[in-house]
């Protein structure tokens, strides 16, 4: 049977004080409503159709065409929403998950059982429910004797007896298509709110002997709905926690889940060891058996085996088997370190290649270069790159050695095996083999300092006169 869904992201937010746009909102990297249509997909929905209001076009950049779009330009409620889509999905046969945009957390899993029990008890309706605690400003689920879902009371309406239901109503629907629009038709906005509401469906298909079942999710926390910063924190964490335990049960330590924070779709290989302080976002893949942390974030890199990176950051770059990164490493958009390669303390490497086994192991910044194997740069050198209007490539070879507070000036060659003397400034290519040494000539002039040292101390003793 035909799957499609709806996803409510038309209201306003005001309750995030926030010149972004609620759905927009980012839980676990990505915004809400990217996760709630993420899982849509996984579920088969072969129509998804997302009703837009406020921040209509933001949505709209952000969904692309994955996915259908309605608007409803003046806010009167989720049954007004929902019938929005009627010109596009009113005719359709099927079922319609109706869902709001800012519950990140309803899992695949979740919505897959309630899809299960809707068909094998022939539903016109299934609601999504869940038992909390304290349900206090919910709508209860009220259950006949045969265990069908007889009603929906609103806080408000509740008497003593409905208040102490603890079975809530989640927002989230499905229903018959043909069923549901057939339904919205007779919703009425005869409320205090002036409003259409989507949960009066559910009493009209009840009044009319169509059979509406609720299908109780077994981890409540997936019902949040994220209407302000608390509860976007909240979701936050939820979220986190999901994520982390996921890794762990795939064969990753983390030693303090409290204190590592990954971003759904980051992937990591078997037996690597998260420190605390991690963080992995993006498009990030790490390999098996590495070490990451403490005190280090990595965006949108891949990270191959048994490399360890202590204390840095990472974005846009790719390091290869049994490399090391830092402590205090900055590894920017274009770096490319090779096996075994250590880039050490204080070291920023910028759209550069470093080959197989070279070592950068202190206070060095590489840009825009290619740098061969087993090549050694001392502590202090630097590429000097950027003259104020082009970005030029520095070549240095295999097995060449690179002396402490280098500059070499690009664009500039160093050849296979050739010598750069510490404290040289390179301006010209150096052949295959050669050293180069570019200082000025040491000139020591006799007893000047202490000419200095006196000059100073006498000019000290009469500014403290005058004072």
């Amino acid at each position: 049977m035909k799957l499609m869904a709806i996803v409510l992201a038309a209201g306003q937010g005001k309750r995030m004080k926030s010149k972004l746009y609620k759905v927009l909102h980012p839980v676990a990297g990505k915004p809400m409503v990217g996760h709630v249509v993420d899982t849509l997909q996984q579920i088969d929905v072969t129509r998804t159709l997302v009703i837009v209001g406020f921040g209509a076009e933001a949505v709209k950049s952000y969904l692309g065409d994955q996915v259908e779009y309605a608007l409803q330009e003046k806010q009167c409620g989720t049954g007004h929403a929902v019938l929005q889509a009627k010109d596009m999905l009113g005719d359709e046969d099927g079922m319609t998950v109706v869902i709001c945009g800012d519950t990140p957390l309803i899992s695949e899993a979740t919505l897959k059982s309630t899809l299960e029990l809707h068909q094998r008890s022939g539903a016109s309706a299934t609601i999504l429910t869940a038992k909390l605690d304290e349900p206090q400003g919910y709508g209860r689920i009220i259950r006949g004797e045969d265990g069908r879902v007889a009603r929906i009371v609103e806080q408000k309406d509740c008497n003593s007896e409905e208040a102490a239901v603890q079975e809530i109503n989640t927002g989230t629907y499905i229903f018959d298509n043909r069923k549901l629009f057939k339904a919205l038709g007779s919703v009425t906005n005869n409320n205090a709110q002036n409003e259409y509401y989507l949960t009066d469906v559910i009493g009209i298909l009840t009044s009319a002997g169509e059979t509406v079942q609720g299908y109780c999710m077994k981890d409540a926390a997936e019902s949040i709905g994220v209407n302000d910063r608390v509860a976007l924190a909240e979701a936050e964490v939820l979220f986190k926690a999901r994520i982390n335990r996921e890794h762990m049960l795939n064969g990753v330590t983390i030693i303090d889940p409290a204190n590592t924070y990954i971003e759904k779709g980051v992937e990591i290989g078997a037996d690597t060891v998260l420190l605390p302080g991690t963080i992995l976002r993006g498009k990030t893949v790490i390999g098996e058996q590495c070490t990451i942390g403490p005190q280090t974030e990595i965006i949108d890199s891949v990270v191959k085996d048994d490399v360890t990176i202590k204390q840095s950051v990472l974005q846009g770059a790719y390091v290869d088997n049994e490399a090391s990164v830092g402590p205090f490493a900055f590894l920017r958009p274009g770096a490319k370190i090779g096996k075994q390669v250590k880039v050490g303390d204080f070291v920023e490497i910028k759209n550069a290649t470093l080959g197989d086994g070279t070592k950068v192991s202190h206070l060095s910044y590489v840009g825009d270069a290619v740098v061969g194997t087993n090549v050694n740069i001392g502590c202090g050198a630097i590429t000097v790159n950027y003259d104020g209007f082009n970005k030029s490539l520095t070549e240095i070879g295999d097995d060449a050695f690179v002396g402490s507070n280098v500059n070499l000036i690009a664009p500039v060659k160093i050849g296979n095996g050739a010598y750069v003397v510490a404290g040289s400034t390179i301006t010209h290519a150096v052949n295959d083999g050669d050293l180069a040494i570019a200082r000025e000539r040491q000139t020591n002039k006799p007893g000047y300092a202490d000419k200095i040292k006196a000059r100073m101390k006498a000019k000290k003793d009469s500014k403290a006169k005058k004072d």
